[in-house]
C-alpha cells in the first residue's frame, strides 16, 4: 500500500513544482511587460526619436532582467541554505536519537489521520526504507531530490523578464512614428490579458479579476509615465 502512495506523492510534488515554475515565469514576463512599457511609453511622451526609445527600452530590459535574476538567485539560495541546514540537523538527530525520531514520525503520521497502529507500522517501514527522506517530507515538507537550484531560478527569471520586455520594446521602435504609441498600448494590454488569464488558471482562480487587475495596473503605469514624459518634454527637460 505504501508504494503507490509514495509514487503519487512524488508525482504530485513534481507537478506542484512545475506549476510553481510556470507561475513564476508568467509573473516574470508580466513584470517585464509592465516595467518596460512604462519606460518606453514615458520616453515616447517626451520624444519620438527612435534611437532614444531603443536605448531607453534596452536599458530597462537589461536592468530589469539582471535585477530579477539577482533577486531570484539570492532568494532561492537563502531558501536552499535553510533547507540544507534543516536536513543536516535531521540527519544528525536520526543518528543520535533514532527511537525518539521514530516516535516523532509516528505522531506526525497519526496527526494526518492514520490510526496509531497504522501510523506506527508506516513509520517503521518508511524509516527502514529511507529515514531521512521520510522525515524530510513528513516533518519538514522538503523533498531532498527537489531542492531548487538558484542558478536555474536566476536564469528562468532572466529569460521570463526578457521575453516579456521584448514586446513593448519592439512595439515602440518597429512601427512608423505615428503608430508607435497606439501599437504599443494595444499590444501591452493584450499581453496583460494573456498573462492575467494564465496566472489565474495556474493558481486555479477565476480569471476575470486577475485580468482586470493586470490591465488596469498596466494602463495606469503607462498613463502615469506618459504624462510625466509629456510634462518633461514640454518644459524642455
Amino acid at each position: 500500500m505504501t508504494e503507490p502512495t509514495h509514487d503519487n506523492e512524488a508525482h504530485g510534488g513534481a507537478l506542484g513544482s512545475r506549476l510553481n515554475w510556470l507561475r513564476a515565469a508568467v509573473l516574470g514576463a508580466n513584470d517585464g511587460i509592465v516595467s518596460t512599457a512604462g519606460i518606453v511609453v514615458g520616453v515616447a511622451g517626451a520624444t519620438g526619436d527612435r534611437s532614444t526609445l531603443l536605448t531607453a527600452g534596452l536599458a530597462g530590459l537589461l536592468a530589469g532582467s539582471m535585477s530579477m535574476a539577482a533577486g531570484e538567485y539570492v532568494s532561492v539560495s537563502t531558501q536552499r541554505d535553510s533547507e540544507l541546514a534543516a536536513l543536516a540537523l535531521e540527519k544528525r538527530e536520526l543518528k543520535e536519537q533514532p527511537e525518539a525520531e521514530l516516535e516523532e514520525l509516528t505522531d506526525l503520521l497519526e496527526r494526518r489521520g492514520l490510526s496509531r497502529e497504522v501510523a506506527g507500522e508506516a513509520a517503521v517501514q518508511l524509516t527502514e526504507r529511507d529515514a531521512l527522506r521520510a522525515h524530510a517530507r513528513v516533518e519538514l515538507g522538503i523533498d531532498p531530490d527537489q531542492l531548487t537550484n538558484p542558478w536555474h531560478a536566476a536564469l528562468a527569471s532572466f529569460l521570463a523578464f526578457t521575453v516579456g520586455a521584448l514586446l513593448p520594446l519592439l512595439a515602440i521602435v518597429l512601427p512608423p512614428a505615428e503608430w508607435r504609441l497606439p501599437v504599443t498600448v494595444v499590444s501591452v494590454l493584450a499581453a496583460l490579458v494573456l498573462t492575467g488569464w494564465a496566472s489565474a488558471r495556474l493558481g486555479a482562480a477565476a480569471p476575470g479579476r486577475a485580468i482586470l487587475r493586470n490591465v488596469v495596473g498596466g494602463a495606469l503605469a503607462m498613463g502615469v509615465t506618459y504624462g510625466a514624459g509629456r510634462l518633461l518634454g514640454a518644459v524642455g527637460i
